[in-house]
């Protein structure tokens, strides 16, 4: 990763449905946005832990799943060219000189803004370690809980493991390259797109993958590099294998926010409720990793608070600039940003 600064207006932590939003608040007041999240797609909690879950109470929308929802949202600030870094995670933050924020993510990406949203959640998502003893040796050279670089793996004989939407795309993206590959799953039912579990299965039949039904019982290796791995089912067998791919779900810890020097309430970080900015001048938090009198974790609260935060954001970045409420459905320059006709 180059440790070129990236200049830009804004850096939005967090690139679940509130932080797509806020790109979209931000973007019709002509304010720049780049997006920073620990998982290797948009839509954070919608989109990793339930694309496929019903979401009753989004206005308009009767019905929708998570990943329609984050869809919908990247269709709509389409125009404003947000730009996205995925599978990092924000660990310093730095307030320059020039008022302006240094940021550096645990990939030695480096950001300078002038203001900093977070949208984390309930914080950043950290993988679920397999059960396995001894797994700790083989962490960051033959375990991987995402996908960086697809490069990493090419002509590796790779074991992945789990039924959901990582394990299944993961397998069909780096089969290609990969110099075999090898699916586990507990059962054979899967949490995955329903077109991902049939394009994996066609792969097992034109034997292009191996598919064992079971739970890893032992790693073998020595000094860090992995072997193979003893799968237990019906039967016992060892697949060969350098790297394993591990998906066994996330949870949710405040992460290094907790040392950014914020007010924080609960484990999660205070705002004033006129324009959701943190105690740190410059810094706001929306969605659910904020707290404030009368809070509601509803993703439509946090498409009310982007809102708001949006405009003291922009009085931040243009003090001089006189501020003109709009309404989409009347303001043809809005419109023209938008590329409505």
């Amino acid at each position: 990763m180059s440790n070129s600064p990236i200049e830009t207006d804004v850096v939005i932590i967090g690139a679940g449905p509130c932080g797509l939003f806020a790109v979209f608040e931000l973007g019709l007041l002509d304010i720049r946005c780049h997006l920073i999240d620990i998982l290797d797609r948009p839509g954070g909690q919608c989109a990793e832990l339930y694309p496929e879950k019903p979401i009753y109470d989004i206005p308009a929308y009767p019905i929708i799943s998570g990943q329609e929802l984050t869809d919908a949202l990247m269709e709509q600030i389409k125009p404003f060219d947000p730009q996205f870094h995925f599978n990092q995670r924000v660990d310093e933050i730095e307030k320059l000189e020039d008022g302006r924020f240094h940021l550096k993510t645990d990939d030695n990406q480096e950001f300078i803004c002038k203001n900093v949203v977070i949208a984390a959640g309930g914080g950043s998502f950290t993988p679920k370690r397999p059960p396995l003893p001894g797994i700790e040796e083989y962490e960051n050279g033959s375990v991987h809980y995402s996908v960086r670089r697809m490069s990493d793996f090419e002509g590796k004989d790779l074991l992945i493991v789990g039924g959901g939407d990582s394990a299944l795309d993961w397998t069909l993206n780096l089969t290609p390259i990969a110099n075999s590959v090898t699916l586990v799953h507990r059962r054979d039912k899967f949490r995955a797109a329903t077109d991902s579990v049939n394009k994996m299965l066609a792969l097992r039949e034109e034997g292009k993958i191996n598919f064992h039904l079971g739970q890893m019982t032992e790693i073998h290796g020595e000094n860090g590099e992995m072997t193979g791995v003893t799968i237990k089912g019906e039967e016992e067998v060892l697949v060969k294998c350098n790297r394993l791919l591990p998906f066994f779900g996330l949870t949710m810890k405040l992460g290094p926010v907790a040392n950014w020097g914020l007010n924080l309430h609960e484990n999660l970080i205070s705002v004033d409720t006129e324009k959701f900015e943190t105690s740190a001048e410059g810094i706001f938090a929306i969605g659910d990793i904020n707290s404030y009198p009368g809070k509601l974790k509803l993703i439509l609260s946090g498409f009310h608070e982007a809102a708001l935060m949006a405009q003291k954001v922009n009085a931040y970045i243009n003090p001089d600039k006189k501020v003109v409420f709009q309404y989409t459905t009347s303001s043809s320059s809005l419109q023209k940003k938008l590329g409505v006709k």
